[in-house]
């Protein structure tokens, strides 16, 4: 045989040989590839799947976060209202200035006072009253009619959401559902929009116009209100049905307010009566016989343990308002 031709041959064999050896390379490399691209698809994938996810949670962080603050906000700004008589006077409704109730306090005070000495009162227990009827009674008698006028805001609230919901479903804007509300809704509410309204008018934001009304109206429902405002206001959706559940939140809460109040009726009559039972047993009982008490009022001893009586009383009667006050 021709040693030619076998050589031939053989660098025939070894040249097919080497294409089949680097055609099979290639499809597996570009097998191996394959396999890698999609790997790292499906990792990206999972990544951007991932961070999806994250992302409404994060969201509702911020949210939360926010909401938080602006209650701590608005908390901290309702416990300095609680000692400042221009705010009291604000939310009761008065247009009475601070100086002149200071002034009509300071006068009823002093009348009281010098009663109690036309009396024979001693001077302490003279003191002690007039205090009493001056600072305490008529702080008192704002912050009564300032918590009755919260009440009216907050029973014919939810029914002003429902307006404002209704009226953004059939196309009209904000600011004239807010109107509606003005004219339509009962007093406190209606006072409190128009003037809302008028704020817008001037060129106030909702914001702004929005914390001046819960300075002068703090009631829990208009904090929601404006929470749930000023979060669309900065994430966008629809208000209309961000209103919607805080309207169907606001009326669960009445209910629930007056379910407590149901159940806590006999806990708060019980209270009542304890606490009037001493000062009534002592009106009978001057009345049944006049000169047994006398000495209380005459005598030194009997003013301290009047005075004392008094303090014990009124611990009492804080600790038994503490006990069944339920905040909701």
């Amino acid at each position: 045989m021709d040693p030619m031709l076998i050589l031939m041959a053989g660098l025939a064999f070894v040249a097919v040989a080497g294409v089949g050896l680097v055609v099979a390379s290639a499809g597996a490399n570009s097998a191996k590839t394959a396999k890698r691209v999609q790997a790292l698809s499906q990792k990206t994938r999972g990544t951007r799947n991932i961070a999806a996810a994250r992302a409404p949670s994060a969201d509702a962080g911020q949210r939360r976060k926010q909401i938080q603050r602006t209650l701590q906000e608005q908390e901290k700004k309702r416990r300095a209202a609680a000692f400042d008589a221009t705010t009291k006077l604000r939310q009761a409704g008065l247009n009475t200035d601070a100086k002149v109730f200071w002034l009509i306090s300071a006068a009823l005070g002093v009348v009281v006072a010098t009663l109690a000495l036309v009396l024979h009162l001693s001077l302490p227990v003279a003191l002690m009253m007039g205090f009493v009827a001056g600072a305490g009674v008529p702080l008192w008698l704002i912050g009564a009619m300032a918590k009755k006028r919260r009440a009216k805001f907050a029973l014919a609230f939810a029914d002003a959401v429902d307006i404002i919901v209704r009226g953004l479903r059939s196309g009209l804007p904000l600011h004239d559902c807010l109107k509606v509300i003005g004219k339509e809704c009962p007093e406190p509410l209606s006072g409190e929009f128009r003037r809302l309204v008028e704020s817008l008018s001037m060129g106030q934001t909702l914001d702004q116009g929005l914390e001046k009304m819960h300075d002068r109206m703090p009631a829990p429902e208009l904090r929601f209100f404006a929470i749930v405002l000023n979060i669309q206001q900065k994430t966008g959706g629809n208000l209309g049905e961000a209103l919607g559940n805080l309207s169907a939140v606001l009326r669960g809460r009445r209910m629930m307010r007056e379910k407590i109040k149901a159940l806590s009726s006999e806990a708060v009559s019980s209270a009542g009566v304890i606490a009037c039972l001493p000062p009534g047993v002592g009106t009978l009982l001057s009345f049944v016989n006049p000169h047994y008490l006398a000495p209380m009022f005459s005598d030194p001893r009997g003013h301290m343990m009047l005075g004392a009586g008094a303090v014990i009383m009124t611990t009492g009667i804080l600790v038994m308002r503490k006990m069944i006050n339920f905040k909701f």
